[in-house]
C-alpha cells in the first residue's frame, strides 16, 4: 500500500494511511451454502470453489468495510482463497456493493494453514505499525495474528451454523484450501 495517504491536518504533512484488512469467507461472504461440499469424504473442492459466485454478502461486513471507507483508511480483501478465484472473487465484491480494494489470495500451489499465510502477507503490508485492524473468523488466525501484535477483530456474524463453520476452519487450517 506505498503511495496512500491521508492528510494530518494538525501537522499539514501527509502520513501513510493505515490498512484495514477484510478476510472474505465467513466476514464478507456467507458460505454456509456450500460448506456441505467440505463435509462428505472425500471433500469436493471443486464443488465448494464453483459455488463462489453465489455467497450472499454478510451486512456486518459491509457495513465494518464501509466504516473504514469513511475513517479513510486503506482497504485491503486478504482471503485464503486460492489465486484462481480471482476473477470471481473481484466480481462478486463489485456486485456486493464493496469498494475496489487490493485482494490477496493465496497462491494456487499453496497450503498452508491460513495462520500461517496470513501473517506473511500482512509483514508485506508493512506489518502491525501499518494496520488498523484485521478482520477474520478463524480463530487459528486471530490467534497468530494477535500474538505478532496486529490489531484482530475476531468475526462471529456468520456463525448461526456453527458444525459447518467448523468444517470451513478444519479447510482453513487443516488442509490449507480457503
Amino acid at each position: 500500500m506505498k503511495g496512500t495517504e491521508i492528510s494530518d491536518a494538525h501537522a499539514g504533512a501527509r502520513q501513510p494511511a493505515l490498512i484495514c484488512v477484510f478476510d472474505i469467507d465467513g466476514v464478507l461472504a456467507d458460505v454456509a451454502h456450500r460448506l456441505v461440499h467440505l463435509a462428505s469424504t472425500p471433500k469436493n473442492w471443486d464443488a465448494f470453489f464453483a459455488a463462489a459466485a453465489d455467497d450472499t454478502v454478510l451486512s456486518d461486513g459491509l457495513t465494518a468495510v464501509k466504516a473504514a471507507q469513511e475513517r479513510e483508511e486503506a482497504i485491503i480483501y486478504l482471503s485464503g482463497r486460492p489465486e484462481r478465484l480471482r476473477r470471481v472473487t473481484t466480481l462478486w465484491l463489485a456486485a456486493g456493493g464493496f469498494p475496489a480494494a487490493p485482494v490477496h489470495l493465496r497462491p494456487d500451489r499453496d497450503r498452508r494453514p491460513a495462520r500461517l499465510f496470513k501473517p506473511e502477507v500482512l509483514a508485506r503490508l508493512g506489518g502491525p505499525a501499518a494496520i488498523s485492524a484485521v478482520y477474520d473468523d478463524d480463530d487459528a488466525v486471530v490467534q497468530a495474528l494477535r500474538a505478532q501484535g496486529y490489531p484482530v477483530t475476531h468475526v462471529t456474524w456468520a456463525n448461526s451454523a456453527q458444525a459447518l463453520i467448523g468444517v470451513l476452519q478444519d479447510a482453513q487450517e487443516t488442509t490449507g484450501r480457503t
